[in-house]
Protein backbone atom coordinates (compact mmCIF):
# COMPACT_ATOMS: atom_id res chain seq x y z
CA UNK A 1 0.00 0.00 0.00
CA UNK A 2 1.25 3.29 -0.57
CA UNK A 3 0.60 5.43 2.50
CA UNK A 4 0.18 9.57 2.00
CA UNK A 5 0.82 11.54 5.05
CA UNK A 6 -0.53 14.67 4.07
CA UNK A 7 -0.65 16.02 7.79
CA UNK A 8 1.43 15.25 10.95
CA UNK A 9 -1.01 17.08 13.21
CA UNK A 10 -1.07 20.37 14.00
CA UNK A 11 1.68 23.04 15.17
CA UNK A 12 1.46 25.96 15.25
CA UNK A 13 -1.96 26.40 17.03
CA UNK A 14 -3.55 29.14 15.94
CA UNK A 15 -3.33 32.07 18.71
CA UNK A 16 -1.20 29.77 21.28
CA UNK A 17 1.89 31.62 22.16
CA UNK A 18 4.10 28.54 24.14
CA UNK A 19 7.77 28.58 23.15
CA UNK A 20 6.64 25.37 20.74
CA UNK A 21 4.00 27.34 18.82
CA UNK A 22 6.13 30.60 18.47
CA UNK A 23 9.15 28.56 17.66
CA UNK A 24 8.62 26.32 15.01
CA UNK A 25 12.10 25.62 14.31
CA UNK A 26 12.95 23.13 11.49
CA UNK A 27 9.07 22.62 10.03
CA UNK A 28 9.09 22.81 6.51
CA UNK A 29 7.37 25.88 5.91
CA UNK A 30 6.69 26.92 9.69
CA UNK A 31 4.03 24.56 10.36
CA UNK A 32 3.18 20.91 10.60
CA UNK A 33 -0.90 20.21 9.07
CA UNK A 34 -3.47 18.50 11.19
CA UNK A 35 -3.46 15.16 10.54
CA UNK A 36 -4.86 13.57 7.10
CA UNK A 37 -3.89 10.12 5.55
CA UNK A 38 -4.68 8.86 2.20
CA UNK A 39 -3.87 5.18 1.06
CA UNK A 40 -3.50 4.38 -2.46
CA UNK A 41 -5.23 7.46 -3.51
CA UNK A 42 -8.54 6.27 -2.78
CA UNK A 43 -9.14 5.48 0.91
CA UNK A 44 -9.13 8.08 3.57
CA UNK A 45 -8.44 7.63 7.11
CA UNK A 46 -10.79 6.43 9.87
CA UNK A 47 -11.32 3.66 7.25
CA UNK A 48 -14.91 2.66 6.63
CA UNK A 49 -16.61 2.57 3.65
CA UNK A 50 -13.84 0.88 2.03
CA UNK A 51 -13.35 -0.42 -1.96
CA UNK A 52 -12.99 -4.66 -2.60
CA UNK A 53 -9.89 -5.20 -1.63
CA UNK A 54 -9.08 -3.69 1.20
CA UNK A 55 -10.44 -5.18 4.71
CA UNK A 56 -10.93 -1.94 7.82
CA UNK A 57 -10.65 -3.38 11.24
CA UNK A 58 -10.46 -1.63 14.72
CA UNK A 59 -12.64 0.24 14.65
CA UNK A 60 -11.73 2.15 11.42
CA UNK A 61 -7.95 2.43 12.96
CA UNK A 62 -6.71 -0.24 10.90
CA UNK A 63 -6.25 -1.26 7.18
CA UNK A 64 -5.20 -4.73 5.21
CA UNK A 65 -4.61 -4.23 1.89
CA UNK A 66 -4.62 -6.04 -1.74
CA UNK A 67 -0.92 -6.77 -1.47
CA UNK A 68 -1.65 -7.95 2.88
CA UNK A 69 -0.24 -4.96 3.71
CA UNK A 70 -1.59 -3.63 7.24
CA UNK A 71 -1.81 -0.02 8.13
CA UNK A 72 -2.50 0.92 11.77
CA UNK A 73 -3.22 4.90 12.61
CA UNK A 74 -3.74 5.98 16.40
CA UNK A 75 -3.91 9.63 16.30
CA UNK A 76 -3.92 11.82 19.13
CA UNK A 77 -6.77 10.61 22.03
CA UNK A 78 -7.05 7.66 20.21
CA UNK A 79 -5.97 4.32 21.89
CA UNK A 80 -4.56 1.29 19.70
CA UNK A 81 -7.55 -1.74 19.27
CA UNK A 82 -7.26 -4.83 21.26
CA UNK A 83 -8.61 -6.70 17.92
CA UNK A 84 -4.81 -6.60 15.73
CA UNK A 85 -3.86 -8.45 13.19
CA UNK A 86 -1.15 -11.48 13.19
CA UNK A 87 0.80 -8.75 11.05
CA UNK A 88 1.31 -5.48 11.37
CA UNK A 89 3.74 -3.56 8.70
CA UNK A 90 3.50 0.48 9.72
CA UNK A 91 1.78 1.94 12.74
CA UNK A 92 1.26 6.06 12.61
CA UNK A 93 0.67 6.54 16.49
CA UNK A 94 0.63 9.39 18.71
CA UNK A 95 3.76 9.04 20.89
CA UNK A 96 3.98 12.18 22.70
CA UNK A 97 1.60 11.81 25.59
CA UNK A 98 2.19 8.27 25.92
CA UNK A 99 4.88 6.41 24.35
CA UNK A 100 4.63 3.24 26.17
CA UNK A 101 1.82 2.36 23.90
CA UNK A 102 4.53 1.84 21.30
CA UNK A 103 6.35 -0.50 23.96
CA UNK A 104 2.92 -2.39 24.22
CA UNK A 105 2.40 -2.96 20.55
CA UNK A 106 5.93 -4.23 20.27
CA UNK A 107 5.36 -6.85 22.80
CA UNK A 108 2.77 -8.56 19.73
CA UNK A 109 4.21 -6.77 16.62
CA UNK A 110 8.07 -6.42 17.51
CA UNK A 111 9.00 -5.80 13.66
CA UNK A 112 6.47 -2.94 13.22
CA UNK A 113 7.56 0.39 11.77
CA UNK A 114 6.58 3.67 13.92
CA UNK A 115 5.81 7.15 12.21
CA UNK A 116 5.11 9.33 15.01
CA UNK A 117 2.13 11.63 14.19
CA UNK A 118 0.49 14.42 16.87
CA UNK A 119 2.91 16.67 16.67
CA UNK A 120 2.22 19.44 18.28
CA UNK A 121 3.07 21.55 20.94
CA UNK A 122 3.28 19.27 23.42
CA UNK A 123 6.92 19.10 22.51
CA UNK A 124 8.93 22.48 22.60
CA UNK A 125 10.79 21.77 19.38
CA UNK A 126 12.08 19.57 16.46
CA UNK A 127 15.44 19.12 18.37
CA UNK A 128 13.95 17.63 21.80
CA UNK A 129 11.42 15.90 19.06
CA UNK A 130 14.21 14.16 17.00
CA UNK A 131 15.86 12.97 20.67
CA UNK A 132 12.93 11.16 21.90
CA UNK A 133 12.05 9.20 18.45
CA UNK A 134 15.67 7.98 18.53
CA UNK A 135 15.12 6.67 22.22
CA UNK A 136 11.94 4.97 21.06
CA UNK A 137 12.93 3.57 17.60
CA UNK A 138 10.53 5.88 15.46
CA UNK A 139 10.26 8.54 13.12
CA UNK A 140 8.97 11.84 12.19
CA UNK A 141 8.52 12.74 8.67
CA UNK A 142 6.87 16.16 6.94
CA UNK A 143 4.15 16.30 5.76
CA UNK A 144 3.17 15.02 2.68
CA UNK A 145 5.31 12.37 2.67
CA UNK A 146 5.12 8.86 1.37
CA UNK A 147 4.88 5.56 2.95
CA UNK A 148 4.72 2.49 1.87
CA UNK A 149 3.96 -1.06 3.54
CA UNK A 150 5.70 -3.04 4.26
CA UNK A 151 7.92 -0.20 5.42
CA UNK A 152 11.69 -0.40 7.60
CA UNK A 153 11.29 0.95 11.08
CA UNK A 154 14.00 3.26 12.83
CA UNK A 155 16.45 1.20 15.24
CA UNK A 156 16.80 2.15 18.75
CA UNK A 157 19.58 4.33 19.71
CA UNK A 158 18.98 3.26 23.78
CA UNK A 159 22.88 2.68 24.53
CA UNK A 160 23.74 -0.13 26.60
CA UNK A 161 24.23 1.85 29.85
CA UNK A 162 22.67 4.90 31.03
CA UNK A 163 23.84 7.00 34.15
CA UNK A 164 21.17 10.11 34.74
CA UNK A 165 22.16 12.78 37.38
CA UNK A 166 20.15 15.40 38.81
CA UNK A 167 19.21 16.87 42.13
CA UNK A 168 16.27 16.66 44.19
CA UNK A 169 12.93 17.46 41.08
CA UNK A 170 14.98 17.92 38.35
CA UNK A 171 13.61 15.54 36.45
CA UNK A 172 15.87 13.00 36.11
CA UNK A 173 13.48 10.15 36.81
CA UNK A 174 10.80 11.12 34.19
CA UNK A 175 14.03 11.05 31.55
CA UNK A 176 15.17 8.07 32.75
CA UNK A 177 11.44 6.30 32.38
CA UNK A 178 11.14 8.52 29.18
CA UNK A 179 14.50 6.43 27.92
CA UNK A 180 12.94 2.82 28.00
CA UNK A 181 9.26 4.10 27.45
CA UNK A 182 8.88 2.84 23.69
CA UNK A 183 10.76 -0.94 25.04
CA UNK A 184 8.56 -4.29 25.47
CA UNK A 185 9.67 -5.35 28.44
CA UNK A 186 11.06 -3.38 31.00
CA UNK A 187 12.27 -4.29 34.64
CA UNK A 188 11.88 -1.27 36.96
CA UNK A 189 14.49 -1.74 39.97
CA UNK A 190 13.54 -0.10 43.10
CA UNK A 191 16.10 0.24 45.88
CA UNK A 192 14.09 2.34 48.41
CA UNK A 193 11.73 1.61 50.87
CA UNK A 194 8.04 1.20 50.36
CA UNK A 195 6.58 3.78 52.51
CA UNK A 196 5.38 2.14 55.44
CA UNK A 197 4.90 4.20 58.19
CA UNK A 198 6.13 7.27 56.71
CA UNK A 199 3.13 9.22 54.56
CA UNK A 200 4.83 11.36 52.57
CA UNK A 201 7.66 8.97 51.43
CA UNK A 202 4.81 6.70 50.53
CA UNK A 203 3.18 9.80 48.26
CA UNK A 204 6.36 9.81 46.74
CA UNK A 205 6.66 5.89 46.27
CA UNK A 206 2.25 5.81 44.76
CA UNK A 207 3.47 8.66 42.29
CA UNK A 208 6.15 6.91 40.75
CA UNK A 209 4.52 3.49 40.53
CA UNK A 210 1.84 5.22 38.98
CA UNK A 211 3.65 6.86 36.31
CA UNK A 212 5.18 4.22 35.21
CA UNK A 213 3.77 2.25 32.20
CA UNK A 214 1.72 -0.75 33.18
CA UNK A 215 2.84 -3.28 31.54
CA UNK A 216 6.83 -2.77 33.44
CA UNK A 217 7.52 -5.54 36.25
CA UNK A 218 8.76 -3.94 39.29
CA UNK A 219 11.57 -5.66 41.32
CA UNK A 220 12.25 -3.97 44.96
CA UNK A 221 15.93 -4.80 45.87
CA UNK A 222 19.09 -3.95 47.36
CA UNK A 223 20.82 -6.62 45.78
CA UNK A 224 21.70 -4.44 42.53
CA UNK A 225 24.46 -7.13 41.75
CA UNK A 226 22.06 -10.01 40.95
CA UNK A 227 19.61 -7.50 39.53
CA UNK A 228 21.97 -7.00 36.75
CA UNK A 229 23.92 -9.93 36.19
CA UNK A 230 20.85 -11.54 36.07
CA UNK A 231 18.88 -9.39 33.70
CA UNK A 232 16.35 -10.52 30.82
CA UNK A 233 15.13 -7.38 30.08
CA UNK A 234 16.52 -3.67 30.06
CA UNK A 235 16.54 -2.52 33.35
CA UNK A 236 16.08 1.07 35.65
CA UNK A 237 17.60 1.64 37.98
CA UNK A 238 15.99 4.44 40.37
CA UNK A 239 18.34 5.10 42.42
CA UNK A 240 21.98 4.69 43.77
CA UNK A 241 21.20 7.14 46.21
CA UNK A 242 18.81 5.40 47.90
CA UNK A 243 20.48 1.71 47.33
CA UNK A 244 23.87 3.31 49.16
CA UNK A 245 22.07 4.93 51.58
CA UNK A 246 20.54 1.46 52.07
CA UNK A 247 23.65 -0.09 52.03
CA UNK A 248 25.34 2.23 54.88
CA UNK A 249 22.52 1.10 57.55
CA UNK A 250 22.81 -2.91 56.09
CA UNK A 251 26.27 -2.52 57.48
CA UNK A 252 25.85 -0.21 60.10
CA UNK A 253 28.38 2.15 58.15
CA UNK A 254 26.78 5.61 59.90
CA UNK A 255 29.22 5.68 62.17
CA UNK A 256 31.02 2.56 61.92
CA UNK A 257 33.25 0.57 59.48
CA UNK A 258 32.86 1.75 55.83
CA UNK A 259 35.29 -1.33 54.22
CA UNK A 260 31.87 -3.41 53.17
CA UNK A 261 30.27 -0.08 51.56
CA UNK A 262 33.58 -0.10 49.83
CA UNK A 263 33.18 -3.55 49.00
CA UNK A 264 29.46 -3.54 47.48
CA UNK A 265 30.46 -0.30 45.41
CA UNK A 266 33.30 -2.53 44.35
CA UNK A 267 30.63 -5.55 42.90
CA UNK A 268 28.36 -3.00 41.65
CA UNK A 269 30.72 -1.61 39.20
CA UNK A 270 31.89 -5.11 37.86
CA UNK A 271 28.43 -5.99 37.62
CA UNK A 272 27.47 -2.49 35.64
CA UNK A 273 30.58 -3.37 33.35
CA UNK A 274 29.15 -6.72 32.28
CA UNK A 275 25.74 -6.39 32.43
CA UNK A 276 23.81 -8.27 29.70
CA UNK A 277 20.76 -6.34 29.16
CA UNK A 278 20.77 -2.48 28.95
CA UNK A 279 20.14 -0.79 31.82
CA UNK A 280 19.70 2.64 33.15
CA UNK A 281 20.47 4.22 36.63
CA UNK A 282 19.39 7.17 38.14
CA UNK A 283 21.41 8.72 40.94
CA UNK A 284 21.98 11.86 42.96
CA UNK A 285 24.52 14.46 41.82
CA UNK A 286 25.99 15.15 45.83
CA UNK A 287 28.39 17.80 44.77
CA UNK A 288 27.13 21.09 44.38
CA UNK A 289 25.47 21.53 47.42
CA UNK A 290 26.32 22.98 51.48
CA UNK A 291 29.06 20.82 52.80
CA UNK A 292 27.27 18.36 55.42
CA UNK A 293 27.38 19.27 59.23
CA UNK A 294 28.28 15.45 60.01
CA UNK A 295 31.06 12.84 59.11
CA UNK A 296 28.45 10.35 58.45
CA UNK A 297 26.85 13.28 55.85
CA UNK A 298 30.56 13.41 54.20
CA UNK A 299 31.23 10.02 53.84
CA UNK A 300 27.54 9.04 51.88
CA UNK A 301 28.50 12.71 49.73
CA UNK A 302 32.19 11.05 49.25
CA UNK A 303 30.99 7.32 49.02
CA UNK A 304 28.31 8.44 46.02
CA UNK A 305 30.24 10.94 44.46
CA UNK A 306 33.18 8.56 43.55
CA UNK A 307 30.15 5.63 42.86
CA UNK A 308 28.87 8.12 40.40
CA UNK A 309 32.53 8.81 39.02
CA UNK A 310 33.36 5.44 38.44
CA UNK A 311 30.05 4.29 36.79
CA UNK A 312 29.88 7.43 34.74
CA UNK A 313 33.13 5.68 33.55
CA UNK A 314 31.53 2.41 32.33
CA UNK A 315 28.92 4.18 30.48
CA UNK A 316 28.09 4.82 26.89
CA UNK A 317 25.80 7.37 28.03
CA UNK A 318 25.86 9.80 30.90
CA UNK A 319 23.70 13.31 31.58
CA UNK A 320 22.92 15.91 33.66
CA UNK A 321 19.35 17.02 34.20
CA UNK A 322 18.26 20.31 35.65
CA UNK A 323 15.12 21.89 35.62
CA UNK A 324 13.69 19.22 33.10
CA UNK A 325 16.70 19.49 30.61
CA UNK A 326 19.37 17.28 29.85
CA UNK A 327 22.88 18.06 29.20
CA UNK A 328 24.94 15.23 28.01
CA UNK A 329 28.22 14.79 29.77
Amino acid sequence: MEVLLSGTAGRPEPGCRCVSCLSPDGLPAGRRRPFEVLVDGRVPFPFADVPPGYRAWGGGLGLTGPDGGTLLCVPPEREPPADLPDRLDLVLIDLLDRPERLGRLRRTHPGVAAVAVGLDHRVRSEAELDRRLRLWGALSVPDGTVLRTPATGAGHCVRRRALLLGGSRSGKSAEAELRLAAEPYVTYVATGPGGAGDGEWAARVRAHRERRPAHWDTVETTDLVAALSGATTPLLVDGLGTWLAAVFDEHGAWEGDRAPVLRRCDELVAAWRQAPQTVVAVSDEVGMGVVPATASGRAFRDALGRLNQRLAAESEYVALVVAGRVMEL
